[in-house]
């Protein structure tokens, strides 16, 4: 026991929920009252956002909020989550690095390459480093278990992928953030049913729920004063604390034959994983098959984003968010109820409903120009 677990032991309240509510509290409080101070100095600085072609703002706002996010985390996660980091050495050092690296790019803006070489360094820290990988894919497409080279090849892939497209979809207030918060709440909810050894990864969640919520107070206000984004800071290191969670959620079903870990069976373990991050990886993959079809080249930025869509549809920036949060959210509640379903399956009909989530606007924008 460290020093924390015995004065928690002493107040005869249960470890773990001390730590959930203090971890929650703690980061939601740090985030609120970080942002002011982020705000403010962004204006004295001129460290502001400027409107651009592709920008959904019309005015100057600052992009730095992600750096209270990412120094709550830190803080909450390295207290009340502590067996984290010390089970994955490398967890921290990531975090520091694409803080820097995110922050540099929101204030200076960086090259794509310098961003990617700093993407696939912590990815490979976490994966050789910290062995955070996928080990097995549960006979999606016929793999099973991977040898260790192919493992972790996908493992970088995914993460260096999951990283680029949460960045992708942090294009309108409330968006990026809402949809860490319903991924975060998904998987601790998983991981809290899955028994007391996993319960730092629950912790975690709960961290990243309370920053990111005091972050969408300010996100989503209506006062310009008020008003901050997250910028490339907080949506790389949500990207890469969703994709450690997923690969986490992956591995807890495979049997590693060690006594102290528990053993437990869901065969549908990587499509659900899909489901909860299903969509940065279908907007991502829709906005690359696009920019294939029209010849262009695939790091050229443009407006084929399913927000990009709601908006030209005349919703607003709240109203795109609320459908496509909730549209999601069934995706996910859909894959839970028919979990045990072939996978190959399951994970067709998940990709499937996550494609018409992004069609579905487009149809109704193509009928309303007919008419």
């Amino acid at each position: 026991m460290d020093r924390f677990e015995i004065m928690f032991t002493s107040l005869h309240f249960p470890i773990f929920w001390l730590k959930l509510f203090l971890g929650f509290g703690f980061s939601f409080l740090i985030t609120f009252f970080t942002i002011p101070s982020i705000i403010k100095i962004s204006r004295r600085k001129n460290l502001m956002d400027e409107p651009g072609a592709r920008s959904s703002h019309m005015r100057k706002i600052s992009n730095l909020g992600g750096i209270a996010i990412v120094f709550a985390l830190c803080v909450c996660a390295s207290i009340f989550a502590s067996e984290l980091f010390k089970e994955y050495k490398f967890l921290f050092a990531s975090l520091i690095i694409l803080l820097f690296v995110g922050v540099k790019d929101d204030i200076m803006i960086m090259r794509a390459y310098k961003k990617l070489i700093a993407q696939i360094l912590v990815s490979v820290l976490m994966v050789i480093g910290s062995d955070v990988r996928i080990r097995s894919l549960f006979g999606v497409f016929g793999i099973y278990e991977m040898s260790y080279y192919i493992s972790v090849i996908l493992s970088i892939f995914t993460f260096v992928i999951l990283i680029n497209a949460f960045n992708l979809i942090d294009g309108i207030d409330g968006l990026a953030g809402s949809y860490s918060v319903m991924c975060s709440i998904f998987f601790a909810i998983s991981y809290f049913r899955l028994g007391p050894y996993n319960y730092p990864l629950v912790i975690l969640s709960a961290v990243i729920v309370g920053s990111v919520l005091a972050f969408l107070y300010y996100n989503l206000s209506n006062f310009r004063q008020q008003k901050i984004f997250m910028g490339d800071t907080g949506s790389m290191v949500l990207g890469f604390l969703l994709a450690f969670t997923g690969i986490c959620f992956m591995d807890i079903f495979i049997d590693k034959k060690i006594a102290e870990i528990p053993r437990y069976h869901l065969n549908s373990a990587p499509v659900i994983a899909v489901a909860i991050l299903i969509l940065p990886i279908i907007d991502t993959l829709n906005v690359i098959i696009i920019r294939l079809i029209n010849k262009k080249p695939l790091m050229e930025a443009d407006t084929n984003h399913v927000h990009h869509k709601l908006l030209r549809l005349g919703y607003t920036h709240r109203r795109s968010t609320a459908y496509i949060i909730f549209y999601y959210f069934f995706i996910v509640i859909f894959a839970y109820f028919f979990r045990h379903l072939n996978n190959n399956l399951l994970l067709f009909l998940i990709v499937s409903l996550g494609f018409m989530g992004v069609f579905i606007p487009e149809i109704k924008l193509k009928i309303r120009k007919s008419k």
